[in-house]
C-alpha cells in the first residue's frame, strides 16, 4: 500500500520549504550573501566604519563619477532595511523587497527561467533603475528641484532589483489579482514619498522607474513562457493518447503524413 503524503493547512509551505534549495539555488545563496552582509555591517563594524563602506557603494551621483562599476555592484550586495525593528516602517520595506522580492518572486523567476534569465531581470532593473534615476536628479539639480547635497546622498541597496521582479512577478499571479498587486508595486514606495518641486525624492523616482522596467519586461516574448524543462508533463490520459496517436500515424502512408 503506498502512503499518503502528509495533508493540512501547511503541508504545502513544508514542501516549498524543503523543495526551496532545489528550485532556487542561486536566489538561496544570495540571501544568504545578503544577510551575512546585513550582519557584518551592523555587527562587525564600528558605526563610523559602517557608515565609510555603505557610502563607498551608494550610487550617487559623485561615486558613480568616480568610480561607477563598485559603487553598481557594491550596491546591490547591502539591503537598506533592518530585520529586528519590526514596528519601523523600514521592517515593512524589508519584508516587501528582501522577502517578497528577492526570497520570493526572484526565486519563482529562477525556477521558471533560469539563472542566467533570472539574474538578467534583477542586476538589469538595479542597473537601468539606478542610471535611469541619477539622470533624472541631474536634470532636478540643474532645475533647482533638488538640494545640492543630495550629489552625496547615500543610496545602496536591492530596493530597484527587487522592485522589477516585484513587477514582473505579475505573471506568476492568477488574472483576477494582478490589478490588485500592479497598483500595490507602484503603490507602496509612494507611501513615504517626499515631494521636492514636481518630483518625488530620488529614491521613489527609483522604485517607480524600476515598476515600469518590470512591467515593460512583461511583454517580452521569452518571459511570457517559462523554459522548456518547467512545462507541465502530460497526464497518463494525455500521454497515452499521445501515444496512440503516433502510432497511427506511423502506420499511416508516407504521402498522408507528407499532406
Amino acid at each position: 500500500m503506498n502512503s499518503q503524503s502528509p495533508r493540512g493547512p501547511l503541508a504545502a509551505p513544508r514542501r516549498a520549504v524543503r523543495s526551496y534549495p532545489r528550485r532556487a539555488p542561486l536566489t538561496l545563496a544570495y540571501v544568504c550573501l545578503l544577510l551575512a552582509g546585513h550582519a557584518w555591517i551592523v555587527y562587525g563594524l564600528s558605526a563610523e566604519q559602517a557608515a565609510d563602506v555603505l557610502g563607498y557603494v551608494s550610487t550617487n551621483l559623485d561615486n558613480l563619477q568616480d568610480h561607477p562599476l563598485t559603487s553598481l555592484l557594491g550596491s546591490a550586495l547591502f539591503f537598506d532595511g533592518t530585520l529586528t525593528d519590526v514596528a519601523s516602517p523600514d521592517f515593512i520595506g524589508t519584508l516587501i523587497t528582501l522577502g517578497l522580492g528577492v526570497c520570493g518572486f526572484l526565486a519563482w523567476a529562477e525556477y521558471r527561467w533560469g539563472r542566467v534569465r533570472a539574474v538578467a531581470v534583477f542586476l538589469g532593473g538595479h542597473l537601468a533603475a539606478t542610471l535611469l534615476t541619477a539622470a533624472v536628479i541631474a536634470v532636478a539639480l540643474r532645475q533647482g528641484w533638488y538640494p545640492d547635497d543630495v550629489r552625496q546622498s547615500l543610496d545602496f541597496g536591492i530596493s530597484y532589483g527587487a522592485q522589477t521582479v516585484l513587477a514582473l512577478g505579475t505573471l506568476a499571479l492568477p488574472r483576477w489579482g494582478r490589478l490588485p498587486w500592479a497598483a500595490f508595486v507602484l503603490a507602496w514606495p509612494l507611501g513615504g514619498a517626499e515631494w521636492q518641486g514636481p518630483l518625488p525624492d530620488f529614491t521613489t523616482v527609483g522604485h517607480l522607474t524600476a515598476a515600469v522596467l518590470g512591467f515593460a519586461l512583461i511583454a517580452v516574448p521569452a518571459l511570457r513562457r517559462p523554459r522548456p524543462d518547467q512545462a507541465e508533463p502530460a497526464s497518463a490520459p494525455d500521454r497515452a493518447t499521445a501515444d496512440r496517436s503516433g502510432r497511427s500515424a506511423s502506420a499511416e502512408p508516407a504521402a498522408d503524413r507528407r499532406g
